[in-house]
């Protein structure tokens, strides 16, 4: 691998636009196994992405090769309008990236200052210690840490504030973009949620283009404004998160992002005819035989509900419930007698050998039979 210039290598005839990171038919490969096959990404200035996926489907390698620590066998990467990589290669210390990993990785024979104030600047660290540790203080404010937790050392702090401290440090150097490697992994749920939030509104308030990768299907809908959905080294579907999951590109991805009523269907024209009914699907492209892809959370138990189940059995969660359901016949429409899963907020409401009426909320999802 050969290091090019210092300055990044501005792409010729590059028009200027929203786009601050794009990838273009990236490759990568260890030995025998390819890990990414021409994957296309863009992100836009200041936007948020979750990249998900199950394990090995590429994620890290990805995030990587965006950040400059593997060099792509093909394809291209550009920040900012300027090629990193494919066209020009960029050191990673030069494509004023931060990177905050899973672990946080502080080094834990230092303060907490001691590791912020090692992600400053060099003109912040030659400029006395009373500049340093004014802008250490703010630093630690900015990711609502108290100043005086400086002198801890990593091992006399929570989970959830080491990974603030990790993205103080990573912060400090005023990344233009922010690689986040499953940093809310290893922490417990309460806590994830709140260190996930309070990372998610320092970022915003930063207004820093942040990539978020994460297996977590609730993580990546809740945290980014654009979901990109990672499967065998490529991406199955990239958009908005309220998109990705009320329109999946596919079964797999379907079941992916989340729990999904799959059933036999007959679409004709907008509406599909299953064992729930006559179901409108949004822009169909395919007739005929279907499987009718629905959230269970579109399917409500009603006293007036048109469909007929039987509750077979129930799993109490405490907030909700989880409700297993044998539908009855409809007529006229293919189906009937699958076992269908739903979740309810009244255990009362749906006990085993119970019947039902059901209704069906909003659209569903057309998919090819298999």
């Amino acid at each position: 691998m050969t290091e090019a210039a210092p300055r990044p290598h501005k792409i010729t005839g590059l028009m200027p636009t929203v786009t601050f990171l794009r990838t273009t038919e990236l490759v990568k490969s260890f030995g025998a196994k390819q890990v990414l096959n021409g994957v296309n990404l863009a992100i836009a200035e200041g936007g948020t992405t979750a990249i998900v996926g199950p394990s090995g489907s590429g994620k890290t390698t990805l995030l990587r090769l965006i950040a400059g620590f593997e060099n792509p066998d093909g394809g291209t990467i550009e920040l900012n309008g300027y090629s990193v990589a494919g066209n020009a290669w960029v050191p990673a210390h030069k494509r004023e990236i931060g990177y905050v990993a899973q672990d946080g990785a502080l080094f834990p024979h230092l303060s907490i200052a001691q590791n912020i104030a090692f992600g400053l600047e060099r003109q912040w660290a030659s400029g006395g210690r009373t500049a340093r540790a004014k802008r250490v203080a703010e630093l630690l404010d900015m990711v609502s840490l108290e100043s005086s937790m400086g002198a801890r050392k990593p091992h006399e702090i929570s989970g959830g504030q080491q990974q603030r401290v990790a993205l103080a440090r990573a912060l400090a150097r005023k990344p233009k973009l922010m690689l986040l490697d499953e940093p809310f992994s290893a922490l417990d749920a309460g806590l994830r949620v709140a260190t996930r939030k309070a990372v998610a509104d320092v970022l915003h308030k930063a207004e820093v283009t942040t990539i978020l990768v994460t297996h977590d299907q609730g993580e990546a809908l809740s945290f980014a404004d654009q979901v990109a959905v990672m499967r065998g080294g490529t991406l199955a579907q990239t958009g908005s998160p309220f998109s990705v999951y009320t329109r999946p590109a596919d079964r797999d991805t379907a079941e992916f992002l989340g729990d999904a009523v799959i059933l036999d269907a007959m679409l004709q024209g907008s509406l599909a005819g299953c064992s729930l009914g006559w179901i409108p699907v949004r822009h169909a492209t395919i007739q005929g035989q279907v499987r009718l892809m629905l959230r269970p959370e579109q399917i409500r138990i009603t006293a007036d509900g048109p469909i007929k189940g039987t509750v077979v059995d129930t799993v109490f969660f405490g907030p909700e419930t989880t409700v297993r359901i044998k539908l009855s016949p409809v007529e006229g429409v293919i189906g009937g007698g699958e076992i269908i899963t739903i979740r309810h907020w009244n255990a009362a409401m749906a006990r085993p050998g119970m019947k039902l009426n059901l209704r069906v909320i909003g659209e569903g999802v057309a998919f090819p039979t298999e």
